[in-house]
């Protein structure tokens, strides 16, 4: 079951549908500090450099089905929320492009869950009508990771359609009521973790790969709200930015000293650290074989951060698969 793969980032999505069956023969990924992590653990896939404003549909092979999550920085609430009217708003017609012009049976796109902000309310009711006009019968739905296996606290949206001349309407699997934590996913973790170097590039001394964790200050952004997890509990959302990464759950959770402003607890300062890229990696269900690739830790937080969880990709990609 043949599918091509836009926006494909490190490769969440292909993940969970190659353990669904599907392969992805095609991919197309335009930030140079992923290419090496995609191309390693995708080895059979044909990955496509170019941005996908100068590729030709011509260029693109015709397949089963047609998945993907067009940039969301644009949407993002912690971002200046300009959606469509953002170049890589924009780049959700790109998507639909290749959808109109390869016709496959079905597709999956992914966003963020502020795309759903009223403020973005037509601009949203103008991509649905856009996948309708392209000639698919539409299903639209929130899903939280949490309920899908995955240890995390994690909205985001799913686009997905079947070709209309098939008169299949799609059904979002049901989540799951056993919800997975932090000391379910990173506890053997716990001992093992290095830093990065002052500048924050890799030391190469884990014992499993990207086992490292980003140094600096924090924000008061960041210190306007509690960042820390129990070990009982699923992580916060991951996030594609490392100073923003959720801290590790062995810390007390922090105090709160007035309105928009905590503090770590009197102390326990040293216990206060980011999650590692490995752990987040976890946290977004990644197998610890998927390896990623980078020289500065920002770049590794960026590819898990941006990532579909492919456990969630994958009960995805299972409901889909039982319709054919």
């Amino acid at each position: 079951m043949q599918i091509i793969s836009l926006f494909s980032g490190a490769g969440g999505l292909d993940l969970g549908f190659k353990k669904a069956g599907f392969q992805t023969i095609w991919a197309n990924e335009y930030d140079k500090e992923i290419w090496e992590t995609f191309e390693k653990n995708f080895s059979d896939t044909v990955l496509d450099r170019r941005s996908i404003t100068q590729i030709p549909s011509k260029d693109i092979p015709e397949t089963l089905g047609l998945i993907g999550g067009p940039p969301c920085q644009s949407w993002s609430e912690a971002g200046k929320s300009r959606g469509i009217d953002d170049d890589r708003g924009q780049l959700f017609f790109e998507f639909i492009r290749v959808l109109r012009d390869k016709k496959p049976l079905f597709f999956l796109a992914e966003n963020v869950s502020g795309m759903l902000a009223s403020k973005h309310s037509e601009a949203l009711e103008n991509i649905k009508n856009h996948f309708i006009d392209s000639g698919y019968d539409l299903s639209f739905e929130m899903l939280n990771a949490k309920d899908y296996g995955v240890a995390q606290d994690r909205k985001r949206i799913f686009f997905v359609g079947f070709r209309n001349d098939l008169n299949i309407k799609f059904e979002f699997p049901k989540g799951q009521k056993e919800k997975l934590t932090l000391k379910d996913i990173i506890w053997d973790l716990k001992d093992n973790v290095v830093s990065a170097d002052e500048k924050n590039y890799t030391l190469d001394k884990c014992k499993f790969l990207n086992h490292e964790y980003m140094l600096g200050g924090f924000s008061s952004m960041f210190m306007s709200r509690n960042r820390v997890r129990a070990w009982d509990e699923p992580s916060f959302t991951i996030q594609a930015g490392g100073r923003h990464a959720p801290l590790h759950p062995q810390a007390p959770k922090m105090q709160l000293v007035e309105k928009d402003k905590r503090c770590f607890v009197e102390g326990h300062e040293d216990l206060y650290r980011r999650l590692s890229i490995r752990e987040c990696a976890r946290v977004q269900s990644f197998p610890d074989e998927h390896l990623f690739y980078y020289k500065n830790l920002s770049a590794g937080y960026k590819m898990v951060g941006n990532a579909v969880p492919p456990t969630l990709a994958y009960a995805l990609a299972l409901a889909i698969k039982k319709v054919f």
